[in-house]
């Protein structure tokens, strides 16, 4: 089968197409033909950053070939000898091994049955692909941490980005009331999503504008806007960072405290059961994913740089 191997870290020319063997499924696992992938700004950074053998894959020294990827859709074709969730000829989409060894850039993957949920037969694989770690970091942030509901005011950060426009969507679905951030010119895309409001963040200071948020989802890389969270929070709010520690910044820490804000770090975890929750709503017509650009499998160092401006509206996917 092909797939794209990462040579040695660094830059996108370092993704390479090789042929290898296709993966044997272990007894809880199935070999799932991939229609589609979907890449995060998380595969940029293992594959710049050399940090291989920590946090995100946990390498051995003999894991070899490092194939990057976790976001899939297929079509299951083999399955161990233990699974009782799908079978031959099922189409699945997952997370596969996040916090690990996802190997998702390829044909073919061998994923644990646990990790998966059937697509719903009337959306694109492309479709699904796009809603598996970036839906799950939303719905966990959302649902599993913050307890979102009816009537709750919630404030999403970068609301036009792959997170983002799910998160938008699954507030809604739960009868929040959203507001969402992002240049002027998303401002159409997110309303679109089902935003109650859209605040430019580049004319208006958005803790000057909310004072009573229930939830805040901040995916902004500076630090600083965890504290302007925290003033745009009400008492006894909830503030979920994809991005920083709290228990790194003790002012933050303090400030929440004071306010009796809950915190944390979300670090997203492969779950089928939530995949299996992501389906209903897809299915339903509630979620939806806005795919701005395809790629074939050869240009995965295409489809990188292209995540890299961080402008990418929705999600990337590359085609096999």
């Amino acid at each position: 089968m092909k797939a794209i191997v990462l040579s040695k870290p660094g830059g996108v020319e370092n993704l390479v197409v090789q042929d290898i063997r296709t993966p044997i499924p272990g007894d809880h696992e199935v070999l799932v033909q991939v229609r589609a992938i979907s890449i995060n700004p998380v595969d940029g950074y293992v594959r710049e950053s050399g940090l291989l053998k920590l946090t995100v894959l946990h390498l051995q020294p003999e894991e070899q070939p490092v194939i990057l990827g976790w976001d899939i859709a297929g079509t299951v074709t083999d399955t161990g000898r233990s699974v009782t969730r799908f079978k031959k000829g099922d189409d699945v989409f997952g997370l596969v091994n996040f916090e690990g060894h996802g190997k998702a850039y390829a044909e073919y993957v061998a994923a644990p049955e646990s990790h998966l949920a059937l697509k719903p037969a009337g959306i694109s694989h492309e479709e699904a692909a796009g809603a598996t770690l970036a839906a799950l970091t939303a719905w966990q942030a959302l649902v599993n941490y913050a307890d979102v509901k009816k009537g709750d005011k919630v404030l999403i950060h970068a609301a036009a980005g792959g997170v983002g426009h799910y998160a938008v969507q699954i507030a809604k679905a739960f009868g929040a009331y959203v507001i969402g951030t992002s240049s002027a010119a998303n401002k159409a895309f997110i309303l679109g999503l089902g935003a109650d409001e859209h605040l430019d963040y580049s004319a208006q200071r958005f803790e000057e504008v909310i004072k009573d948020a229930d939830i805040v989802v901040d995916s902004v890389s500076d630090p600083a806007n965890l504290a302007r969270s925290i003033d745009a929070l009400k008492p006894g709010g909830a503030l979920v960072s994809l991005v920083h520690s709290f228990d790194k910044n003790i002012p933050i820490a303090r400030k929440a405290r004071e306010k009796k804000v809950f915190t944390h770090r979300l670090g997203v975890k492969s779950s089928g059961e939530d995949m299996a929750a992501i389906a209903k709503l897809l299915d339903s017509g509630a979620l939806r994913s806005y795919i701005s650009e395809t790629f074939p499998l050869e240009q995965m160092g295409a489809a990188h740089t292209s995540m890299a401006t961080g402008k990418t509206r929705g999600k990337l996917v590359v085609l096999p």
